[in-house]
Formats: C-alpha cells, sequence, structure tokens
C-alpha cells in the first residue's frame, strides 16, 4: 500500500459492517452500521422451525443489505473506483457474502483479493486489524506482479524483438521518442539528474550521472572557451521521473531486487529499461539533450 493505489476493504460480522478505503498511508471510514440479528437458541416446540427459518432469512437480508451497500461505495459510472477489495471478519458472514453471485456483484467479485482476512474483531477495530493482514497480502501480491513485469521483459530479449531498452541512455531515448510503454525501475535507483548552465551562453546541457561520473571536472568546464559551467538543476533522477514519466505517454512501475527476476533486472541491466510500443534503431537516433559521460565511445 505503499503507492497510490486505493484498497477497498469491507468487514462483516454478525454485529454489523464497515466499509472503507486505504491509499497510500491514508485510511478512510466511508460507512458503517450495525445490525441486531437473532440468536441461534429460540424456544423449543413447533415455533423451533418457524424461527429458525426467520433467523436465516434475517441473516440471508442483512448480507444481501451489505453487498447492496458494497456497489454503492466501491463502485462509480459502472466501474471499481479501487484497485482491490479486502473483506475481513467472521468466517461464515464473509464467505456467505463472497460465494453467492446472487448477493455479491461480478465487478467486485473480479478485484477480490484472497485470501478471505480472519479478524478477532469487528467495525473500527476490525478495520485497523484487517489492514495489517491485508499489507502482507499486497507485498506478495506485489512481489508477484514484479516478477511478471521482469519476466516479460526478459522474454523480450530472449525473443530478440526489439521491443526493449535498457540503461540510462537507450531507455531515455526510447522515452524522448515517444516508443516507450511500461518504464521499469529499480527503487534505490540511485543516478541524479544534473543540468548545467554555461553562465556566457545560456546554454544548458542535461546529464544523468551516478555519484562518481559526477566527480568529473571536465564536465564543469567548457572544453572550447575553458569557461566554468554552473549547475542549473541538480535532483535525484528517481524524483524527477516521477514528476516528469507521464510527459513521455510511459507507465511507470517500480522494482526491487528482492525476487530473482528484479535481482537479475537492477545487476544486469543497470536497474532502468522498459517495454516498448515498437522497435526502435537506436544507433540511428540522434542523442536527446541527454548527456552520459561515455559518450566519447559512441559513434561520430
Amino acid at each position: 500500500m505503499e503507492d497510490d493505489d486505493k484498497f477497498g476493504f469491507l468487514i462483516i460480522d454478525g454485529n454489523g459492517s464497515l466499509y472503507g478505503t486505504v491509499c497510500g498511508s491514508t485510511r478512510e471510514v466511508l460507512h458503517k452500521f450495525s445490525v441486531d440479528l437473532p440468536k441461534k437458541h429460540g424456544r423449543g416446540g413447533q415455533s423451533a422451525l418457524r424461527f429458525a427459518r426467520l433467523r436465516l432469512e434475517k441473516r440471508h437480508n442483512y448480507v444481501r443489505k451489505v453487498g447492496e451497500l458494497a456497489v454503492q461505495f466501491f463502485i462509480s459510472s459502472a466501474r471499481p473506483n479501487i484497485s482491490g477489495l479486502f473483506v475481513a471478519g467472521s468466517a461464515e458472514f464473509k464467505q456467505q457474502l463472497t460465494t453467492d453471485t446472487d448477493l455479491f456483484d461480478m465487478r467486485l467479485s473480479a478485484i477480490l483479493i484472497p485470501p478471505l482476512l480472519d479478524v478477532s474483531y469487528g467495525g473500527e477495530t476490525g478495520f485497523n486489524q484487517a489492514i495489517e493482514l491485508a499489507s502482507e497480502t499486497l507485498s506478495n501480491v506485489k512481489f508477484i506482479q514484479e516478477k511478471k513485469l521482469v519476466s516479460k521483459f526478459l522474454d523480450e530479449i530472449a525473443m530478440d524483438s526489439g521491443r526493449y531498452c535498457f540503461g540510462i541512455k537507450e531507455t531515455m531515448q526510447g522515452l524522448e521518442a515517444g516508443a516507450v510503454e511500461t518504464l521499469i525501475i529499480w527503487e534505490n535507483f540511485e543516478m541524479s539528474r544534473i543540468v548545467i548552465l554555461n553562465p556566457h551562453t545560456d546554454v544548458k546541457e542535461t546529464h544523468i550521472l551516478t555519484a562518481e561520473e559526477r566527480k568529473n571536472p571536465k564536465l564543469y568546464k567548457c572544453p572550447d572557451t575553458n569557461v566554468d559551467l554552473k549547475i542549473d538543476e541538480d535532483e535525484q533522477f528517481l524524483d524527477w521521473i516521477v514528476s516528469n514519466y507521464k510527459n513521455y505517454g510511459a507507465k511507470l512501475e517500480f522494482i526491487t531486487d528482492k525476487s530473482q527476476e528484479g535481482n537479475q533486472f537492477c545487476k544486469g541491466f543497470g536497474g532502468i529499461g522498459g517495454l516498448m510500443r515498437y522497435k526502435l534503431e537506436f544507433d540511428l537516433l540522434e542523442e536527446p539533450e541527454l548527456e552520459c559521460v561515455d559518450s566519447d565511445e559512441d559513434f561520430m
């Protein structure tokens, strides 16, 4: 739940229900209501069957109401307004709700995140308990998504489809060309983006560099006039790309190095790359404004 995705929570037990959302570190209770359901023990004799029937009917109506309110809170304009839904509470109620297609909307069923969570309480205490349990589930979900994403990237390379890029230079060229569909970047990517200004000519050059490359004194001297150059902008590349990736029409995906695939991506491909909409001939592309320290080795 570290990103901007919003997740829905539905806590249901025999005393009532609560609807809430969690987005990042913000939790919000949308609605809660209590219910007074008849207990299992009724009178003996002839009324026992009637009592049991009424009890089942009231429970069924309660679960139906819970399902209807879930649609009201978690679906907007005919589509879910959350990325995923967690259902928590007492076993029989949550089971009854999620397995009966008449009671539980198919659109919510499609985004239900397993497993159903067992919490000891209802209401807000149950909500807090469910959030704790869900964070573990979500880290597993993210782990699986990460493995799939990097596997897809590695498949493109294995097929030599050309619809991939990696390393800071190729990736920036792909972004500049609008060809990158999904930008993949390591969450601890450490390069900086600096813009260097020639105060005499007002010409600016953009560089994306490692901490070691930044120490190169040649960066800060004009080779033609020997004028001292100034740093005009200086920020972590990660911060910059988070603010700017949408300008390139790309989707941004962060990965860790915790999975085998993620680790391979970070170590073997420099921690940055992308899946592309179409193949680009990088050798034929003009350099974008981005300059890399190893540009001397490029073709003339």
